[in-house]
Order: C-alpha cells, then sequence, then structure tokens
C-alpha cells in the first residue's frame, strides 16, 4: 500500500480505499467469531468490498470522489442492492472525511489498519509424522 501523507491534498480516494480494503479483513474476522446468523453482515460487506474495489480501481480525484460515491448506486448490477450501496457509499465518504481530520485514523489505515480479529482464535495444529 502506498504511503498515506500527512498532507490533506495527498490524500488520493484510491489510497484511501486500499487501506479500508485492509481494515475489512477485520470486520471479516470479528463476522466470523459471531454465533448468528451472517447472511446480512457478508451481504454488507460484500457491497462494501465492490464499492471500495470499484473506487481503487477508478482512482477518482479527491475533489471528485464525492460526486464518484453519490453515482455509485446507480451502477450496482442488482437493482435490490441500490439502497445498501448508497448507504455504503455514505459511510466510506465519512470514513474519507476521517481519514482528512483524524490523524490516528490515518496512520492506522497507513500501517494496514490492524486488527486482533484478523487473526485466528487458536493457532492451527500441524498433523504429527
Amino acid at each position: 500500500m502506498e504511503t498515506i501523507n500527512n498532507s490533506s491534498e495527498a490524500l488520493r480516494p484510491a489510497d484511501v480505499c486500499k487501506a479500508l480494503l485492509a481494515a475489512l479483513e477485520g470486520s471479516e474476522g470479528r463476522r466470523r467469531k459471531r454465533k448468528r446468523d451472517q447472511t446480512p453482515d457478508a451481504i454488507g460487506l460484500g457491497v462494501k468490498r465492490d464499492l471500495l474495489e470499484r473506487a481503487v480501481a477508478a482512482d477518482p480525484n479527491p475533489e471528485a470522489f464525492e460526486e464518484w460515491l453519490l453515482n455509485y448506486p446507480r451502477t450496482c448490477a442488482t437493482p435490490e442492492l441500490s439502497g445498501p450501496a448508497s448507504a455504503m457509499a455514505r459511510a466510506v465518504f465519512d470514513e474519507w472525511r476521517l481519514a482528512h481530520s483524524l490523524e490516528e485514523f490515518r496512520i492506522w489505515l497507513e500501517n494496514g489498519a490492524p486488527s486482533d480479529d484478523t487473526k485466528d482464535e487458536k493457532p492451527r495444529e500441524r498433523p504429527s509424522s
């Protein structure tokens, strides 16, 4: 991942979205540990993953990112997902603004969004020979 510089002007949506993709790994870890139906969580994380991957590929200019996010729900292949896509676009925009305004969040993203939830609960045992 490219380093996200201290200067707000240097923050590119693609860089922030790459870091947010890394943060999704922690969300996946938490989701796997829950003892309830995971279908809604999996759908939401899938919508967010698609949005972030598309933002990385499109690499919109910082000044055009808000508009890009507003238009994202129209690009959904499944019309039923336009509502969740719109909500997720708003959430990503909030995270984008947070990366600009909160140094601790930006540093966490720069460090690959580390989370204990990405680790297995217990180490896998090796088969004995």
